[in-house]
């Protein structure tokens, strides 16, 4: 999406928590965007989580996040939006 991004993170190390480990993607992907001389601002303050509690919940926040591009009118179909992927597979 042009103005957003959407993210499925499992942490699963105790020491880390989601609020610090969203401050540091945002700290490593600002300084990269100013070295490539962006313009800020980047990042709105804050974010919003949701926890998956259930195999079920994933599956329809995945199919949600799918379907974003097409009900933003930025292509006709799913499988047409060429940023959408998995880095690594989240197990449920």
């Amino acid at each position: 999406m042009p103005d957003h991004l959407h993210l499925f993170v499992a942490i699963d190390d105790q020491r880390i928590n989601l609020s610090d480990w969203m401050k540091s993607l945002k700290g490593v992907v600002s300084a990269n965007l100013r070295a490539a001389k962006k313009q800020p601002p980047y990042w709105q303050k804050g974010f919003f989580d949701h926890v998956l509690r259930s195999r079920e919940s994933y599956e329809q926040k995945w199919l949600y996040v799918r379907e974003n591009p097409v009900r933003a009118g930025l292509v006709p179909r799913v499988d047409g939006w060429p940023f959408a992927g998995e880095i690594h597979k989240v197990p449920f």
